[in-house]
């Protein structure tokens, strides 16, 4: 399971561990600004019991290139329909590859990713197409693809909505405030609730009728925007 402490993570983990998988997560400390997800990967491992985490350190501020891992701006004016400035290049490729490692010496078939395709920023690497694209190149490029055991590439939100997935989160017993998703926390360690990532969340819920329990600043703009 890669699990990057976001909500969408923490759901597609909880999923998993309600089909019955031993749950063995992987957390990519890649120097991104919203540290705060590391602390949200830890305690959502530590709530769902899984058998295994393990926090794998890679400093992608050395390309830069977004605004997660250099000195740009996080853009704040509302999710369009351009790939924003907070894609990080290749990520979801570089993070499967090293999730399918993590499976292979782990024993095991079958890998969880939190991607989705509906309500999101635009990122190429969460489309069905990339994921089904992988899964082939994982199949022929491990020891276990070409000796018949290839790997399952599971994306079980890939086409829910924000609001879809808030439902599961409180169907699951999830407490929303475990995971993070802001990109730009506030220097007393609260969500923006205006970057992107907080926009798309935030609505999520709203459109769910739910409570996010996440903590968001006093200034964040109005769900509805």
């Amino acid at each position: 399971m890669l699990l990057s402490g976001g909500l969408d993570s923490m759901v597609t983990a909880a999923l998993a561990a309600e089909r019955g998988y031993e749950v063995h997560a992987l957390t990519i400390d890649y120097g991104q600004r919203h540290v705060r997800e590391l602390q949200s990967a830890r305690a959502i491992a530590g709530k769902l019991g899984v058998a295994r985490h393990v926090e794998l350190p890679l400093d992608l501020r050395k390309f830069g290139g977004s605004a997660l891992t250099d000195d740009i701006e996080v853009p704040k004016s509302g999710v369009r329909d351009e790939i924003p400035v907070t894609y990080v290049p290749a990520r979801n490729l570089v993070f499967l590859a090293l999730t399918t490692a993590f499976a292979e010496t782990s024993a095991s078939r079958d890998i969880f990713i939190g991607v989705n395709a509906l309500d999101y920023s635009g990122y190429p690497d969460c489309r069905p197409e990339f994921i089904a694209s992988f899964a082939e190149t994982a199949r022929l490029g491990t020891k276990q693809g070409v000796e018949g055991a290839p790997f399952t590439i599971h994306a079980p939100l890939q086409n829910m909505s924000k609001a879809d997935i808030a439902r599961e989160c409180d169907r699951l017993g999830l407490d929303p405030a475990w995971s993070w998703s802001c990109y730009d926390p506030t220097p007393t360690g609260e969500a923006c609730g205006a970057c992107d990532s907080c926009r798309l969340r935030r609505k999520g819920f709203a459109e769910a009728g739910l409570v996010d329990t996440t903590v968001y600043a006093e200034d964040a703009p109005r769900v509805t925007e």
